[in-house]
C-alpha cells in the first residue's frame, strides 16, 4: 500500500487499525488497500465503507463534510458515523453489498456535524466493492457536498417567481414580443384582459390583435427595433375589435422599450402601460363641464341684461315726470313683468342649488294629475297664447291620483310646457296627455317646434346642456329647465324621457310618477272670491336698500298705512322705540344690528310681544326660515316679493288685539 505524506495519509497510517473490524494493516486484502490508495490520492471527496460493520476510511477532501466530526470519525463504523441519517443511508448501504449501485442528486438530509442541526445537499454515488474472490466486500463512496449550489438555485428560482407573480400581477398591462415578426414569448392578467382572452404565446401580434395593423402599431414596433430607441405613447386612442364584432374605443398609455443583447442588437420589445380611458374621459367631461361653465355665465350675464334694460329705461321715463296716466300704467307694467322674470329665473337657479345639494324637501299629498296640468296651464296659458299655439289636452284614463308635491310636480309640467311653447314656432301645435301606465302616472308633452338632434337626447337633461338651434332662438335661456325637471322628478322616484325624430322634427317629454291609481274623488268647486278690506296699520319698514324700501313705503302709504324708515338695524332699534309699530318688515343683512338681532331686540320689550314681525330678505332656505322664526318673527317672505303678496299678508296676519 502506498501511503501519500500528509493529512489522511498519515492519519490512516499511524492508526490503531487492529482495534477495528479491519485488523492490521498488514493483514488487509489486497483490494482495500489498492482502493485506500485510490481515495487518498483522489482530490475528489470519497470513502470506503468495509466489512459487514461498514469501518469507515475517507480521504482529505471529505474532511469538510465531516466538520467537527473529524478526525475521530476515522475507523467508525457508518451507522455511528451518521447516526442522524442511517434511516436513509442505510438501505443504500445494504443494496450496495447486494451488488446495486445508487446514485442521487442534490438529496437534501439533515445533519449534526457542527453541534448543531443543519439541512445539507449531496451529489453521491454508492458502489459495491469486490474481494479478490469476487465477493462483495465493501461500499465505495463518492460524495459531493452542494449545499451552497442548491441554495443559490433556491434563491435565485425565489427571486424569479417573485419577479414571476410581480410580472403577472402588476397592475399595468405587460408583454414580451421577440423577433422581427413581434411574436409574444410573456404576458401578464392585466395584458390578457386588454386582449380580451384571446391566445397570444407563440403567436405574432398582427395575427392575434390584427386590427392593430392598420392603426400603425406594427409599424411602432418595427421602427423600435430598427433603431433600438423606446417610444413612449401618452393618451393614445385605439380600436379593439371584439370576437362577437363589438367595437371598443379604449385610451392607453404606454412603452415600447427594446430588449438589447450581448452584442447591443435589439431582439426583442418589451411593452408596458397602462389603460387611462376613465381618465381621458374624466378629463373630457371636465373640460366640457368648464366649458358649459363659462357657457353658462355668459348667457346668465345676458339673460340678467335683458330685463334690466327695459327696467332702466322705464325708471328714465318715470323720472321725466311727462307721462299720461296710461304711459305711467304701460311703464310700471314693463317694470313689473321684467322684474317676474328675472324673479322666476332666479328661483330656478336656487332650485336646482338645493336638489343638487339634497336640500328639497317634498310635501307630498294626494293629489289629481289633470288638476295639476290645469295648474300648469294657468302658469305657461299667457306664453301659449301670445304666440297663437294650438293646444290640445287629453286624458286617457280618467281621473288620476297620485302621492306628489303638487306645487313641484306643477313646476315640472309647466317648464315642459314654456319650452314647448318657446320652441315651437309661432302657430305650432302642442299637446299634452295624461295615461296610467302601469302604477306609473305618464305625463306627456308633445310639440312640432325645433326638434332636438340624436346627440342632443343624451345630454338634453344635464345643467347648462342647450340645443344649439336653441341658442341661436331670442328665447334661449340658461339651459337648467330640464336639469330642474328632471332633479324633481327624480326626487319622486319618477323617470323623465325626450324622443325627437331630429331637428325640425318636434319633441316629445314624458314624466312618469310612481303610486299612481284612478281616482276615488272628484274636484270640488273653488272658493268664491271674497272681498277682504285691508285694516289699516302703522309699519316700521328697515332695509339698507333705500330703492326698496322707498318704493314699499310708496306703495303701503297708497293703501292707506302709516309708515316709518330706518337704514339699519340701529335706527330701526329706536323708531320701534318710539313709534311701536303694528307692523315691522325687516330685512336680515343690515349693518350696525342684523335683522334677527334687531326681532330678538323688539320681543324683548313689552311693546314689541304683539307686534307683528315679517323677515324680508333674499335668503329662503328653510334653514333660514326656521332661523328667522327663532328669533321671532311671525313670517318670513323671500326677495324679490309681490307687492300683492305683501298685501295678502297684511291681510292674512291680523294683528292680536291688546289686552286693556
Amino acid at each position: 500500500m502506498n501511503v501519500h505524506p500528509g493529512g489522511m495519509a498519515d492519519l490512516v497510517r499511524r492508526y490503531a487499525w487492529e482495534a477495528t473490524p479491519l485488523g492490521p494493516m498488514s493483514a488487509w486484502p489486497a483490494a482495500l488497500r489498492t482502493t485506500v490508495d485510490l481515495i487518498l490520492g483522489s482530490s475528489f471527496p470519497m470513502f470506503i465503507a468495509w466489512g459487514s460493520a461498514h469501518t469507515v476510511i475517507y480521504n482529505d477532501a471529505y474532511v469538510p463534510i465531516l466538520g467537527s466530526r473529524h478526525p475521530a470519525g476515522i475507523g467508525l463504523p457508518f451507522s455511528v458515523l451518521w447516526s442522524e441519517i442511517w434511516d436513509e443511508t442505510g438501505p443504500l448501504l445494504a443494496a450496495a453489498r447486494d451488488g446495486r449501485t445508487s446514485h442521487f442528486e442534490n438529496m437534501e438530509v439533515r445533519l449534526l456535524r457542527n453541534g448543531y442541526p443543519e439541512t445539507a445537499y449531496f451529489t453521491f454515488s454508492y458502489s459495491p466493492l469486490r474481494g479478490e474472490d469476487g465477493a462483495i466486500e465493501g461500499v465505495f463512496g463518492v460524495c459531493h457536498e452542494t449545499t451552497s449550489t442548491v441554495v443559490s438555485e433556491r434563491a435565485q428560482r425565489g427571486q424569479a417567481e417573485v419577479m414571476r407573480q410581480m410580472f403577472e400581477q402588476a397592475p399595468g398591462f405587460m408583454a414580451v414580443l421577440r423577433g422581427p415578426g413581434h411574436v409574444y414569448e410573456m404576458e401578464n392578467a392585466a395584458y390578457r384582459q386588454l386582449l380580451g382572452g384571446r391566445e397570444a404565446i407563440g403567436r405574432r401580434l398582427a395575427d392575434v390583435v390584427p386590427e392593430m395593423v392598420g392603426q400603425g402599431v406594427v409599424d411602432l414596433l418595427d421602427q423600435v427595433l430598427r433603431t433600438g430607441e423606446p417610444y413612449v405613447g401618452r393618451c393614445e386612442r385605439f380600436i379593439f375589435s371584439h370576437p362577437n364584432g363589438r367595437e371598443e374605443e379604449i385610451y392607453l398609455d404606454y412603452v415600447y422599450q427594446p430588449i438589447i443583447n450581448a452584442l447591443g442588437e435589439a431582439v426583442g420589445i418589451f411593452v408596458q402601460g397602462h389603460e387611462v380611458t376613465g381618465q381621458f374621459l374624466a378629463r373630457q367631461a371636465l373640460l366640457a363641464a368648464d366649458h358649459h361653465k363659462d357657457q353658462f355665465i355668459a348667457t346668465l350675464a345676458h339673460e340678467l341684461r335683458n330685463p334690466l334694460a327695459p327696467i332702466r329705461a322705464a325708471a328714465r321715463l318715470l323720472e321725466s315726470g311727462n307721462l299720461r296716466r296710461e304711459q305711467i300704467s304701460h311703464t310700471t307694467a314693463v317694470i313689473t313683468r321684467q322684474v317676474e322674470q328675472m324673479a322666476h329665473l332666479l328661483d330656478d337657479l336656487l332650485d336646482v342649488a338645493r336638489i343638487t345639494k339634497n336640500q328639497v324637501r317634498l310635501q307630498k299629498e294626494a293629489v289629481n294629475a289633470d288638476e295639476l296640468v290645469a295648474l300648469a296651464l294657468e302658469t305657461s296659458g299667457p306664453l301659449i297664447e301670445a304666440r297663437k299655439h294650438q293646444l290640445r289636452v287629453v286624458h286617457h284614463d280618467g281621473a288620476i291620483e297620485l302621492d306628489a308635491d303638487p306645487v313641484r310636480i306643477v313646476q315640472v309640467i309647466s317648464n315642459l310646457l314654456s319650452n314647448a311653447a318657446k320652441y315651437t314656432d309661432p302657430g305650432g301645435k302642442i299637446t299634452v296627455e295624461t295615461r296610467l301606465d302601469g302604477d306609473m302616472c305618464a305625463v306627456s308633452v308633445r310639440d312640432n317646434g325645433i326638434g332636438l338632434r340624436r346627440e342632443a337626447l343624451r345630454d338634453v337633461f344635464r345643467m347648462f346642456s342647450q340645443e344649439q338651434s336653441a341658442l341661436e332662438r331670442s328665447e334661449g335661456g340658461l339651459g337648467i329647465g330640464l336639469a330642474l325637471v328632471k332633479g324633481l322628478v327624480d326626487l319622486h322616484g319618477g323617470t323623465v324621457e325626450a324622443e325627437s325624430t331630429g331637428v325640425g322634427g318636434g319633441s316629445q317629454f314624458t314624466v312618469r310618477l310612481p303610486a299612481a291609481r284612478r281616482a276615488s274623488f272628484s274636484l270640488c268647486p273653488e272658493d268664491p272670491v271674497r272681498e277682504i278690506r285691508v285694516e289699516r296699520r302703522s309699519i316700521l319698514l328697515a332695509d339698507d336698500n333705500r330703492d326698496l324700501v322707498d318704493m314699499l313705503s310708496q306703495f303701503l302709504e297708497m293703501q292707506g298705512h302709516s309708515v316709518v324708515k330706518a337704514r339699519d338695524g340701529l335706527e330701526a332699534l329706536t323708531l320701534a322705540r318710539t313709534v311701536r309699530p303694528d307692523v315691522a318688515i325687516l330685512d336680515i343683512g343690515m349693518p350696525g344690528m342684523n335683522g334677527y338681532q334687531l326681532a330678538q331686540a323688539i320681543r324683548k320689550e313689552p311693546w314689541g310681544v304683539n307686534m307683528l314681525l315679517v323677515a324680508a330678505t333674499g335668503w329662503g332656505h328653510d334653514d333660514d326660515k326656521g332661523r328667522a322664526t327663532a328669533s321671532g318673527f311671525d313670517t318670513h317672505i323671500t326677495k324679490p316679493f309681490g307687492l300683492d303678496s305683501l298685501e295678502a299678508l297684511l291681510v292674512e296676519r291680523r294683528q292680536p288685539a291688546l289686552a286693556g
